[in-house]
């Protein structure tokens, strides 16, 4: 195992390690020239802030302006009543849950039977197949 030849070597080699932790190669430093001292300036200058800068290089005219975007889809009232059902019942039950109200239970299977309505018409409303049967996921 060891390619020192047995302990009294590896102990020679852990020993030379620990004398020589730390010791740094001594470089003789080359000459240092210089440079001349310059003139002093008229007066403290402040860093330009590189924004302002950019913004003038770039003039009002050239500045992007994003369209404004598009008005957000409204879903078709069945599939908004079993989104509401798929989140905002299980927090209505969870909210009931964690306070002191109570509801007749009919109104509480009405609202298990809202979140599995719900859920089932939003899976039965899924595409059936790919939309590109053709993509193997080579294209960018």
């Amino acid at each position: 195992m060891s390619s020192t030849g047995g302990p009294r070597g590896e102990e020679e080699a852990w020993r030379a390690i620990v004398e020589n932790y730390g010791e740094r190669p001594e470089v003789p430093e080359a000459p240092v020239e210089r440079p001349a001292p310059r003139e002093a300036a008229p007066g403290p200058v402040a860093p330009e802030d590189p924004d302002a800068a950019l913004a003038r290089a770039l003039g009002e005219q050239e500045r992007f302006v994003p369209p404004p975007p598009p008005p957000i889809p409204r879903p078709a009232p069945p599939r908004l009543a079993a989104w509401i059902g798929v989140f905002g019942v299980p927090a209505v039950l969870l909210l009931l849950l964690v306070t002191p109200f109570s509801v007749p239970s009919l109104v509480g299977y009405a609202l298990v039977a809202w979140f599995v309505g719900g859920f089932l018409y939003l899976v039965s409303q899924m595409p059936r197949g790919p939309q590109d049967p053709w993509d193997d996921g080579a294209r960018v």
